[in-house]
């Protein structure tokens, strides 16, 4: 429908190709011979969003169906919106070039907080209002899904609908729904009373939420027999979930350009602040056999160079290095780089190296997150100094001249001897590099230290912390480069407005709409950049809806408060949490879940224990 004027206005801005479509393996259909149109829409530019492993799992999965077509949108940066408003071009599906207000769903995947006012911004450049309640037609039927809607409530005003849980079975369900809702002529409403009835799915507007005078939520109602509790939804035979054979290849370099193969699903480990860790239990595994088919199947239908085994801790794949083994089979003799982004410290080993530089060196990174065993212990991240100084001996003695090391601030029960501790750490590992007898000569050793400032999310058993204030991390991070003066260590940090305000949207509840649709309309978008990042714009939001921020941000929550994301269920019990908030501030480890159960509750969804 646009491609006329596309042909116009696509040599004036920049990377024209982000905005095209047609790569190899996109998907086209008739839109005269579909019943179901789907615009999976990624709240951010088109570099990261087709990096995205979800995104290229549910555009394939749904365009297996013949009669079902699943379109890519992605948010076009400012000098493209600015064209495409300027000549009257409304946000459209990469594979038709036609908008999409006229598909039966808009779907978003929410992977971080600072994509919401996107969200707005892509409804509006669809030409559509912004509010679900003034979208009262059937259809588009505005949807969310990823880890940021286990606490919906800050953007529900904005959605019909939102997919708790991993997607693959749910999503292919809500389609053959609003199929039939379509064929009866149903409202909107009648559409949704009927999809809240379908595990997985959250309603938004079929729940009221009081307040109690200090703001905190005194009770959440559901109405029209909508269930009290949303529970997840997860793939239980997970080596025979559906898997693409084949992914779009971008015409251009995207963040993470190169394959990507899922080996499994979950998180043994329980680190206290890791919010994936808990949201993506229990802890799945696919075959051998199914990761070497897919790897192969992949590799040879993209033409990429370059595999990533992903998940959020690989080196805990229970026969990794005969896995590894197997691959490197085929990756050797194809020419094709191993990539292992998530290795734990402490499943680090010579073998390990040896896989995964046999082509060429990947970078390697380490977490130990804490510079002393106290505060390690605190976070249940159940690695050793002696682990990590083992992990970089092997990384050295390989040919490794660098490391990058990440550490939090602001963690739970933090103390300046904790900053010590992070100083102590970097002299080790250089005084251990020049104890190497092979090490590469006339090369010095470089270690990066990268520091986050915490942020205490939903689900974790630290949703309850406050969020340290802005001056308790600056007088962190200059203690720091007061006492870290080796030219052999590099500091970097993240910015406090970005992590303040990430806080704030992670744990804030459905009065935060009108702070967000305020910060909208004042130009706030693309928020997790720092070029366009309006933090001021924000605080004038906040302050002109008469919320201040640090009563989201850095107020400690009691065990018995309702929090305003209880009613969503994600399978692991309230009761552990607090359980393990109490031993965190006991300084008390939890051990992983191979080791022994901890009681997080999940095992009750798959009627066992989730480890023989």
């Amino acid at each position: 429908m646009y491609k006329e004027k596309l042909d116009r206005i696509l040599p004036k801005v920049q990377k024209p190709s982000r905005y095209i479509g047609g790569e190899l393996n996109s998907v086209q259909k008739n839109p005269d011979e579909v019943s179901m149109r789907f615009a999976f829409c990624f709240p951010d530019t088109y570099d990261i969003g087709m990096s995205h492993l979800g995104m290229k799992i549910l555009y394939s999965l749904i365009n297996e169906v013949p009669e079902y077509w699943c379109e890519r949108v992605f948010m076009p940066l400012p000098d493209m919106e600015e064209k495409m408003r300027s000549n009257d071009i409304l946000l459209y599906g990469l594979e038709s070039l036609e908008p999409i207000k006229d598909m039966d769903f808009i779907g978003f995947t929410l992977q971080y907080e600072l994509s919401f006012t996107n969200v707005l911004a892509m409804l509006d450049l669809a030409g559509l209002p912004v509010y679900s309640k003034d979208r009262e037609a059937l259809t588009p039927i505005v949807c969310a899904g990823g880890p940021c809607v286990c606490n919906a409530e800050p953007i529900a005003d904005f959605l019909d609908l939102c997919i708790l849980g991993e997607g693959e079975e749910v999503n292919l369900e809500l389609m053959r729904l609003l199929e039939e809702c379509k064929r009866e002529n149903c409202s909107k409403h009648e559409f949704l009373v009927r999809a809240a009835q379908i595990g997985g799915i959250y309603v938004p507007s079929l729940y009221d939420i009081d307040y109690n005078p200090d703001g905190t939520i005194k009770s959440v109602t559901p109405l029209e027999n909508a269930p009290e509790k949303v529970k997840k939804r997860i793939i239980k035979d997970f080596d025979k979930v559906y898997y693409p054979e084949s992914f779009v290849v971008p015409f251009s370099e995207i963040v993470h350009d190169r394959a990507v193969v899922e080996v499994l699903r979950g998180c043994i480990r329980g680190c206290r602040f890791c919010q994936a860790g808990y949201l993506y239990r229990p802890f799945r595994e696919k075959s051998i056999d199914t990761i070497e088919r897919d790897t192969i199947s992949l590799c040879e239908t993209t033409g990429y160079d370059e595999v990533s085994l992903s998940s959020l801790s690989t080196s805990d794949y229970s026969e990794i290095e005969k896995l590894l083994g197997r691959l490197t089979d085929y990756t050797d003799k194809a020419r094709v780089n191993l990539a292992l982004p998530s290795m734990r410290i402490d499943r680090f080993s010579d073998e390990l190296l040896n896989k995964i530089k046999s082509v060429r060196k990947s970078g390697l990174t380490f977490a130990p997150e804490a510079g002393t065993q106290r505060l390690r212990d605190v976070i249940n991240k159940n690695i050793t100094e002696e682990n990590v100084l083992e992990s970089c001996r092997i990384a050295f003695e390989g040919g490794y001249t660098a490391v990058k090391l990440y550490f939090m601030l602001g963690l739970p029960t933090e103390t300046m001897e904790d900053m010590e501790g992070i100083k102590d750490l970097c002299d080790k590992i250089i005084d251990l590099y020049y104890t190497i007898p092979n090490r590469p000569k006339g090369k010095g050793v470089q270690i990066s230290v990268s520091l986050s400032t915490f942020i205490p999310k939903p689900f974790t058993p630290f949703q309850f912390e406050p969020q340290p204030t802005e001056e308790e991390i600056d007088k962190r991070q200059k203690y720091l480069l007061e006492i870290i003066n080796s030219r052999k260590v590099n500091i970097s940090w993240s910015r406090y407005s970005f992590t303040i305000l990430e806080a704030v949207l992670a744990r804030g509840d459905r009065r935060l709409s009108d702070v967000i649709y305020a910060a909208w309309k004042k130009g706030c978008k693309l928020d997790g950049w720092s070029e366009y990042y309006k933090f001021d714009k924000w605080m004038e939001a906040f302050k002109e809806c008469g919320i201040d921020p640090a009563f989201y941000a850095n107020r400690k929550r009691e065990y018995d408060e309702i929090l305003p994301w209880d009613h969503m269920d994600i399978l692991l019990s309230k009761d552990f949490f607090v359980r393990e908030n109490k031993k965190a501030h006991e300084e008390v480890t939890t051990p992983n879940c191979r080791e022994k159960c901890s009681g997080c509750g999940v095992n009750k969804c798959i009627g066992g224990a989730c480890f023989e």
